[in-house]
This record gives C-alpha cells, sequence and structure tokens, in this order.
C-alpha cells in the first residue's frame, strides 16, 4: 500500500508506505484558508510511513496553533502535512497533493458549525459541528 505525490511544482515529492486512515472533509476556517478552499479532505498517517523523496530543504512549517505546525512547500506553497507535538507518530495528511489514488474517500465532515457559508454540503456523510 504506497502512495506518492508532490507539491505543485514538483520540488518535493514524497511517498506513504501505509494505510490513510480516518479520513474526513473539515471545514475549520484554518483549513478554509490554508487550502484556499471550502474544506480540506484529510487522513490520518502514520509519520513513520512518510518517506520525503526529493526536496527536504524546501519543506518549512508555521506553527498555527500552539504544537501544531503545518508543512508547506517553501517554494510553491503546497500544503502537504501536518506534525502535532502531543502526537508526533501521526500526522494529518490533506489528500490534495497525491499523485495515486489512495483507494479511500472521506467518511464523515467535521466543523460544519463554522463551514463557509457560500458552500452547501450536498452529500449523505455524516456532519458534526466540531471535531467528534
Amino acid at each position: 500500500m504506497k502512495n506518492t505525490g508532490s507539491c505543485l511544482c514538483g520540488g518535493i515529492q514524497y511517498e506513504i508506505n501505509g494505510p490513510l486512515t480516518d479520513v474526513l472533509n473539515c471545514h475549520c476556517s484554518m483549513c478554509r484558508k490554508l487550502h484556499a478552499s471550502a474544506f480540506r479532505t484529510r487522513a490520518k498517517v502514520q509519520s513513520s510511513d512518510w518517506h520525503t523523496v526529493k526536496g527536504q530543504e524546501l519543506m518549512k512549517f508555521y506553527e498555527s496553533s500552539p504544537g501544531e505546525h503545518k508543512g508547506f512547500c517553501s517554494n510553491c506553497g503546497s500544503s502537504l502535512y501536518t506534525k502535532f507535538d502531543a502526537n508526533p507518530e501521526i500526522y494529518g495528511f490533506p489528500l490534495g497533493t497525491l499523485d495515486t489514488d489512495p483507494g479511500v474517500k472521506a467518511g464523515r465532515h467535521v466543523f460544519v458549525g463554522s463551514k463557509a457559508p457560500w458552500f452547501e454540503i450536498t452529500d449523505d456523510l455524516s456532519q458534526n459541528a466540531e471535531y467528534d
């Protein structure tokens, strides 16, 4: 079960050698701003399953809230993963930079209490006002 991906400019390339779990659509304001989108589809990955194949020197981090670090390409700005001081063995991984079909889909929507007012959720997935 290997997935591969890259940032927009191709400067960073990565492999994930393990499962993508807890796939969801997050509508919180931070995810919307970070991804310039109505929501972010993300999965959890084991940090030990992540391997940067190329461009580690381009990876930069922004501490968006205490202990939460958003990793992105310093050249093109693509969001690659979030790491957590309190849980270093797990990354929050946005699926948008994958070059392969991960074979998974979102199972729910979270933080719909702060979703974009101009976006309507039209699928049948469960909707949670918070993370739940």
